[in-house]
């Protein structure tokens, strides 16, 4: 049985992961409208620039810079080149892949994120939890369905970038204890940032007023994305939070209709019913109906924040 504490964490947990997921979709949506317009290498740069700028103004939130130290420098070495690799992997199959598209191949990585959670910090994993996500899984594959085309060098790259957001997500619970919030998030933004300036010669496009505005917003986004994230990953196990992310197929296929005009169809519909019953039963079995019920009305981060107030508010009362 868990805890209420135990519930609490969870709570908080989830809410953070939800928070983040719905800074992800942003960032998702303007990388899609940018990329249009801009290089590659442009996006990557001045999205790191105004990611970096945003956590440093807001680092007194997290103890200030002082928390930037760190003796684990291999650690975050190593967790630079998978943000790199995320980064130019998932930006680059999605300017060439619908949005919808780019985000159910990326979800491989919440199965990725379980494999590696077994060998690499010693988890359990239930055989149900594992039906689950094989269930999510399936859910994904209903919504791609495989066909010609489909491993072109757009759906590699964004597999490669799944396979290194795994990596990240896991390194982020292993180096919890040890490491602030603000040094997890800041140093990832080292490589992208360092390799997209050595490639921004000949790829630079002065942006208009509205371009500047969306790259901002991507940066801010970005960070939220970051905070909910790695808030996430480090209150509970990657195995049981990583369902939670095909949350942000739903916001897609709704950017994709309101903004591109793309109606998703039934398969996409099937698919996406499929990997949200998955995550729902998941967080029956681990944290119990009272929170999973929770979870129906928590689409968003306003209603995930909400999750860990009201935690609080009833463990409170019960004092």
């Amino acid at each position: 049985m868990t805890t209420p504490s135990n519930q609490e964490s969870m709570g908080t947990a989830i809410a953070f992961l939800l928070f983040g997921v719905t800074g992800g979709l942003g960032l998702d949506i303007c990388a899609k409208w940018l990329l249009a317009d801009y290089s590659l290498q442009q996006f990557v740069f001045l999205r790191s620039i105004f990611g970096l700028l945003i956590f440093l103004s807001i680092s007194r939130w997290y103890g200030g810079l002082g928390n930037l130290r760190t003796s684990r420098w291999l650690a975050h070495f190593l967790r630079t080149i998978l943000a790199s690799g995320a980064m130019f992997g998932f930006f680059y199959g999605l300017k060439s892949m619908p949005l919808v598209s780019a985000l159910t191949l990326a979800f491989t990585a919440p199965l990725i994120v379980t494999a590696l959670s077994v060998p690499l910090l010693g988890e359990r994993v239930g055989w149900r939890r594992w039906l689950a996500v094989v269930a999510g899984f399936i859910g994904v594959l209903v919504v791609l369905r495989p066909g010609a085309g489909v491993l072109s060098a757009a759906s590699l790259a964004v597999l490669v970038a799944a396979a290194c957001y795994a990596g990240l997500a896991v390194s982020a619970r292993k180096l919890s204890d040890t490491e602030s919030t603000l040094s997890l998030a800041v140093y990832v933004m080292a490589g992208p940032l360092l390799i997209s300036g050595f490639m921004l010669p000949g790829n630079f496009e002065p942006p208009t007023s509205s371009g500047w505005a969306l790259f901002a917003l991507a940066g801010f986004a970005s960070a939220c994305a970051w905070i909910g994230i790695i808030g996430g990953y480090r209150r509970a196990s990657p195995s049981i939070l990583a369902p939670f992310e095909y949350t942000a197929l739903i916001g897609a296929a709704a950017a994709d209709f309101w903004i591109w005009g793309e109606v998703p169809d039934r398969w996409v519909i099937l698919g996406g019913t499929i990997i949200i019953a998955s995550g729902l039963f998941i967080v029956h079995r681990e944290v119990g109906s009272v929170l999973s019920g929770r979870y129906i009305r928590a689409f968003t981060a306003g209603g995930a924040a909400s999750i860990a107030r009201r935690f609080r508010r009833r463990q409170n009362s019960k004092l």
